[in-house]
């Protein structure tokens, strides 16, 4: 099995964890579509507890960390071409649990220009895939609200099926948000 850092890739689709020399363009990307993001980018209920955001180099080390340790796997989505490396987007294998439920669910974003492109799809199906392969997962969620079409075609078109509704399940875009459970099970049966 491969150790942290993971590396997938997909013809020209590549995800690696964030880079500290990524700073930049991620802070570049998440602005120029924080309108686009903002209606399914998850936020914190005010809690008095709750502190600042992490910086990038924070966010990075415990992104690090988590991978390392196998409970969460948050990785760049990066388009090859022959300009280089483009960063279109971030996915995420996280609440990883092992032993008797051994499953995960898939966060993910993409810039607005790389949408509808197939992209998406492709990183979901290729962190699927490694998830069920190398880690040996049974059960993958993707959780959407039900308004974003986009990302239900992803799921769908990944290979996850529609298994029920989750009341009030993600604070999103400041109030608890209803969302839509999608389902992969592992092909091979491991007993």
């Amino acid at each position: 099995m491969q150790r942290w850092p993971y590396v997938i890739s997909d013809h020209e689709i590549l995800l690696r964890p964030l880079r500290y020399r990524d700073r930049a363009i991620w802070h570049q990307v998440r602005k120029e579509n924080a309108q686009w993001l903002a209606p399914w980018e998850a936020t914190r209920p005010a809690i008095e507890s709750d502190g600042p955001l992490p910086s990038f180099f924070e966010m990075v080390r415990y992104y690090n960390k988590e991978g390392r340790e196998l409970r969460s796997i948050s990785l760049a989505i990066w388009l090859q071409s022959e300009k280089g490396e483009i960063f279109i987007g971030q996915i995420t294998l996280g609440g990883i649990v092992f032993g008797a439920y051994r499953g995960a669910h898939i966060g993910y974003w993409i810039d607005q220009r790389y949408s509808n492109r197939g992209y998406t799809t492709r990183a979901v199906k290729a962190l699927t895939e490694f998830a069920f392969h190398e880690l040996q997962l049974h059960r993958i969620e993707i959780n959407l609200r039900p308004e974003n079409a986009a990302s239900r075609k992803v799921a769908e078109k990944s290979g996850y099926h529609y298994e029920g509704l989750r009341s009030r399940y993600l604070h999103i875009a400041g109030d608890w948000r209803d969302h839509l459970s999608f389902v992969a099970e592992n092909p091979k049966n491991f007993n």
